[in-house]
């Protein structure tokens, strides 16, 4: 029988689990109450203005059809607006409000603090190490994500 434990999947799931815990923990420790993905969504929102949801959620690597629920939650509390495409009819364009810039400055620091958190008992040189193959497996599986990444093609305000 195959030991879970050591299998890239299982382990994946679980740092997951504790990223997920240090993450929620360190923004509500900030006094926010936001959620990885809906921080993800106001970074990419504020360094692009005016980006179409389709764009952003490759963007942070998010499935097209799930990315309107976190957009709903964020616009319903004041820190995105939504607005038909002016080129796309189909489109609805996303941009940060001042709620959602003055969120993200708060809780910019909180999240970038908690980082060394989400790989405990990893030295500074491993924590890299660690990064460095990560990435290199997410690029090269990218393609069979149910949602890739898509920073291909440069925006305006990059």
């Amino acid at each position: 029988m195959a030991d879970i434990y050591r299998m890239p999947g299982h382990l994946i799931r679980r740092l997951h689990q504790i990223s997920t815990s240090v993450f929620l923990d360190g923004v509500r420790a900030a006094g926010h109450d936001i959620t990885a993905v809906q921080f993800a969504a106001l970074t990419m929102a504020a360094r692009h203005p005016g980006i179409d949801q389709a764009r952003l959620a490759g963007l942070i690597a998010y499935d097209r059809a799930t990315i309107g629920g976190v957009l709903d939650r964020l616009e319903a509390r004041g820190f995105v607006a939504r607005e038909v495409s002016p080129t796309d009819r189909r489109a609805r364009v996303v941009k940060i409000t001042r709620a959602g810039r003055a969120v993200l400055e708060e809780v910019t620091p909180a999240v970038a603090a908690l980082q060394d958190e989400i790989l405990p008992g990893l030295t500074a040189e491993e924590r890299e190490t660690f990064i460095r193959l990560a990435e290199k497996a997410s690029a090269a599986g990218n393609r069979r994500s149910r949602a890739p990444l898509l920073p291909a093609d440069p925006l305006p305000s990059d």
